[in-house]
């Protein structure tokens, strides 16, 4: 059973979230504030963490920011739950690593549709596979090796651990090599977004993504005004701007 951590302080909200995702057949774990909902999410190892910006004792930000720095848990997808709309309070939320981010008052059908979604492609599966390469096998591309069914890359044998998101961003662009993509389709097919306003994120976390692939980045091209674009072959880098 999928197992979800429902991080709020105010206890209505709580009940009633709580109340509907047992109803729609997750297991759930609750907590009141931002220490109690790190406790819980480093001890059960929840499949999803919902999770109130404005927290006692730790803000959500700080919760997020400390799940996706340790490696136990980084790979838990969290969907922020805020009543702050600004531009930045999302932009802020996914530089972090934040899978999304939904603004209160909210209905309940839309935060169980979006945990859906995030849910769906958290999965090794949500990534396309090349028809001629297996699952099981890894993928070799010059300095990079990709191994999607343990979500694990490798630059020149060393490993470089990425979030759940930078593995889906890698992935997306590395499956339409040669194809340029542009910041409005990278964010609804790796976020599944179509807003305008948080494209800057997507600059963020290519900058972040070419940075831990270190020798392996300049596979990932910028391309001035549209996008970017995965290099065809490994020895078609011309640096990455």
């Amino acid at each position: 059973m999928t197992r979800i951590l429902v991080v709020e302080d105010e206890e209505d909200l709580r009940e009633v979230l709580a109340y509907n995702l047992k109803d729609a057949g997750y297991e759930v774990f609750v907590a009141d504030n931002g220490n109690a909902g790190l406790d819980e999410a480093r001890t059960r190892k929840p499949d999803l963490v919902v999770l109130d910006l404005m927290l006692p004792g730790r803000s959500g930000l700080e919760v997020c920011r400390t799940l996706k720095a340790d490696p136990a848990t980084r790979n838990i997808p969290v969907i922020m739950v805020t009543a702050k709309r600004e531009e930045i309070d999302r932009v802020v939320g996914f530089e972090i690593g934040a899978d999304d981010y939904v603004v209160k008052p909210y209905s309940v059908r839309e935060l169980l549709l979006r945990i859906h979604v995030v849910l769906r492609r958290n999965t090794p599966a949500a990534i396309p596979v090349p028809a001629n390469v297996p699952d099981r096998d890894r993928l070799v591309f010059g300095k990079l090796t990709i191994d999607r069914a343990s979500h694990r890359i490798w630059v020149e044998d060393a490993e470089v651990t990425l979030t759940a998101l930078e593995f889906r961003l890698l992935g997306t662009l590395f499956d339409r090599r040669d194809r340029v993509q542009s910041r409005g389709a990278l964010l609804e097919e790796v976020w599944d977004s179509n807003e305008d306003l948080a494209t800057r994120t997507v600059d963020t976390h290519v900058k972040r993504l070419r940075e831990k692939l270190g020798a392996a980045g300049d596979y990932i091209e910028t391309v001035r005004g549209v996008g970017y674009r995965f290099v065809p072959t490994p020895d078609s880098v011309h640096g990455a701007d």
